[in-house]
């Protein structure tokens, strides 16, 4: 069935779920649910009348009515999403370290029907899958240990999943690796479900681009009652992969990968590391903001003591202090500077909905610091952000990404991009990716 006929047949089951009863048959258990209150007495009279024109009776005492939560196969549904049911696990923090490889696969079974909770699971496991190959030396090891201690602690804080709404687009973050594939389902900001696996033996010789393009299949396979049919935007970090269905030279492998991709109503998009909601899952790369490096002189001069060298001089560590001289230097403006009263007026008003003045009276802007229009001053924090030895001459995207976590000012991403356009080393050594400079 092509995807648009698919569509059009779930649209027409939507309009026609008046036919279909609210309720679910697990051998003699049966449970009603509703969105509202008023939906579900709707919901109850028509069970209970069913019931009475079969002479079916249940037994009131093994009854329960107008339930926030219920306990299904494993798992709690609430009004807040799926969670995974404490009375199933609350035994793992006890649980004895496995002797041997039926054991070990049974603690893993149990971990592998929560995955969809539980992120980047195919990494964490890895010693205790490798005891479970053929011919394998059963060898508990202290990597084996850490994994299974984790593992139960993440079982135990496994978070709140949100219900799908199949009438809504979705949203997919993949990423690939050298260690495996990793995907999140997400829809509107709320994530649905994680998965991820390890990569076999031949994957592993498997190119960057194929390895990436191996993520949104697996995605597509495991996801696909809810992709099929629906829209669907694919996030990735591999740039090549929006031009996937306009390449002419594909191996065999990348055309059945890509037949397969074409029966799905999808987006590819590409997105840098730092525009990636759920980098901290995908991403192997640890982000590291200037801003935030606050290291102190006294702990700085300890930790290279301890490696024997000679000590810095003092007035060569002052340089690293970057963020307390620049935020006093910024409170002192906002003093002098007389745009900020206005603001302040607004506030005091109530007009000023996105501002907020601290407990010390300091401007802020949502979570961001007010930084005044004063030229020096800006400078000087864009100095900072592109040409300090913790930056090397950033882009101006990755470089407003960085100062748009602690400050705001008006025009801030035009000035940040003037800025970077007027740097006389990024014009020399610019890259391709940049817009030509126009004819002199």
């Amino acid at each position: 069935m092509a995807p648009d006929e698919l569509k059009e047949l779930k649209v027409q089951l939507q309009e026609q779920l008046g036919i279909a009863h609210p309720s679910l048959l697990r051998r003699r258990i049966r449970e009603v649910y509703s969105k509202n209150e008023k939906e579900h007495e709707e919901h109850l009279r028509i069970v209970l009348t069913r019931l009475r024109e079969h002479k079916l009776y249940a037994k009131f005492n093994k009854c329960a009515f107008w339930l926030k939560e219920v306990s299904f196969l494993g798992h709690i549904l609430s009004e807040k999403g799926v969670a995974v049911d404490p009375s199933k696990v609350e035994d793992v923090l006890n649980w004895k370290q496995p002797e041997t490889v039926t054991r070990t696969w049974s603690f893993l079974g149990l971990a592998s029907y929560y995955r969809r909770f539980i992120k980047d699971l195919s990494k964490t496991p890895k010693p205790m899958t490798s005891l479970t190959k053929k011919n394998a030396k059963y060898l508990w090891s202290p990597k084996c240990e850490e994994a299974f201690q984790t593992l139960k602690k993440l079982l135990i804080s496994a978070p709140v999943l949100a219900q799908p709404d199949i009438t809504k687009p979705f949203d997919v973050y993949c990423d690939a690796s050298g260690n495996g594939l990793g995907c999140v389902l997400m829809q509107e900001g709320r994530v649905i479900a994680y998965a991820s696996r390890q990569l076999r033996e031949h994957e592993a010789n498997y190119p960057t681009h194929d390895l990436e393009v191996a993520a949104v299949v697996r995605t597509l396979k495991i996801w696909r009652h809810y992709l099929l049919g629906n829209t669907c935007h694919i996030y990735t970090d591999h740039k090549s992969l929006k031009y996937i269905f306009t390449q002419t030279e594909l191996n065999m492998r990348q055309r059945r990968w890509l037949e397969l991709i074409k029966e799905y109503d999808l987006e590819v998009h590409y997105h840098l590391g730092k525009a990636n909601v759920v980098a901290d899952a995908l991403s192997r790369k640890a982000h590291c903001n200037f801003i935030e490096a606050r290291p102190t002189v006294r702990v700085l001069c300890c930790e290279i003591g301890g490696i024997e060298m000679p000590t810095v001089q003092k007035a060569e560590l002052y340089n690293l202090i970057i963020e307390s001289t620049i935020k006093d230097q910024i409170i002192a403006a906002q003093k002098k500077d007389k745009g900020m009263a206005h603001i302040r007026d607004g506030i005091n008003e109530k007009k000023k909905a996105c501002f907020k003045l601290d407990e010390e009276g300091v401007l802020w802007f949502k979570n961001h610091l007010v930084v005044p229009k004063d030229m020096e001053l800006m400078k000087k924090i864009l100095d900072e952000a592109h040409t300090s030895m913790f930056t090397m001459h950033l882009g101006s995207n990755k470089m407003y990404q960085d100062l748009k976590q602690k400050f705001w000012w008006t025009y801030m991403k035009r000035e940040i991009v003037k800025y970077v356009s007027q740097c006389d080393v990024c014009q020399r050594v610019k890259g391709d990716h940049l817009k030509p400079a126009g004819m002199l």
